[in-house]
């Protein structure tokens, strides 16, 4: 096969223009060894914009992030910081309580921080699942160890209805972590003294969890905003991140969060959603 120095000259301008970003077809639906080779290049062409592209995203959502973290923790160190100026000249108790607030402001700063992290890293695709059969009751347990103190303050209790032998298809570790962020929300929008329900079920499509709290129940405008970092939590000590969290959570598994509003008496109920027809992917 005769390839003429034009061909070559013109293939070359080509692939220059290519990797200058612009947009050219160079595939040929002929036969032979020289339209193979355009073809290949304009495969590795293609590939190479996506991984591009993906790079970018991984670099705007870092960007935010960080913008995130900047400006979330500038309120507890500001405070922090007037704390420290009122501990040296303060009574030993008055101190003991400063320094009580800064050791809670810091643990909240922490976790705030490793939030947007883990958010950063699910929805940059960064994070590889190890995805196994659990049983639900191991999941459940796992995820409300973690909340035994704040349960025991308010004088809650936990009323299970979990269906025998469910297992879901997931990963455990950080499955327990959404769900546990549930069952806190949950914790934070019910009364002292107050019950709150977990019902497990599973049909053809999927398996599920359910969370019910006894709170007054939500607007739809208030369900709207639930998953948007910073808008949801009426909490003084909550930073509307658990429930944003749980999502992408959620998401990065394939399954999803559903919320029934309640109200009338009623709480909401929040249903993580375990879809069975992509456990094998």
């Amino acid at each position: 096969m005769i390839i003429r120095k034009k061909e070559i000259e013109n293939l070359s301008m080509a692939i220059r223009k290519l990797i200058d970003g612009q947009e050219i077809d160079i595939r040929c639906n002929q036969e032979g060894a020289w339209p193979i080779l355009k073809n290949d290049i304009h495969i590795l062409a293609g590939q190479n914009k996506e991984q591009i592209q993906f790079l970018q995203q991984e670099r705007d959502i870092l960007k935010h992030t960080l913008a995130d973290i900047s400006h979330q923790i500038k309120t507890p160190l500001t405070s922090m910081s007037i704390m420290l100026d009122l501990v040296e000249g303060a009574p030993s108790e008055k101190q003991v309580e400063l320094l009580k607030n800064m050791r809670a402001s810091l643990d909240q700063t922490q976790w705030l921080v490793e939030a947007l992290l883990k958010i950063a890293k699910l929805e940059s695709g960064s994070i590889s699942f190890s995805k196994k059969e659990h049983p639900v009751e191991s999941l459940v347990q796992t995820a409300i160890l973690p909340l035994a103190i704040q349960l025991e303050i308010k004088e809650q209790t936990i009323s299970y209805q979990l269906k025998e032998d469910l297992t879901i298809f997931c990963d455990a570790r950080w499955t327990s972590e959404a769900l546990g962020n549930i069952i806190k929300n949950a914790s934070e929008h019910s009364p002292k003294d107050s019950q709150i329900v977990i019902v497990t079920g599973e049909n053809p499509i999927a398996a599920w969890i359910k969370v019910q709290d006894c709170g007054d129940g939500l607007t739809n405008e208030q369900i709207a905003k639930l998953f948007r970092r910073f808008e949801a939590s009426n909490s003084s000590a909550g930073y509307g991140i658990g429930l944003p969290l749980a999502k992408s959570i959620m998401k990065s598994q394939k399954g999803d969060i559903e919320v029934d509003g309640g109200g009338n008496g009623q709480g909401a109920t929040f249903t993580l959603k375990f879809y069975k027809m992509v456990e094998n992917d």
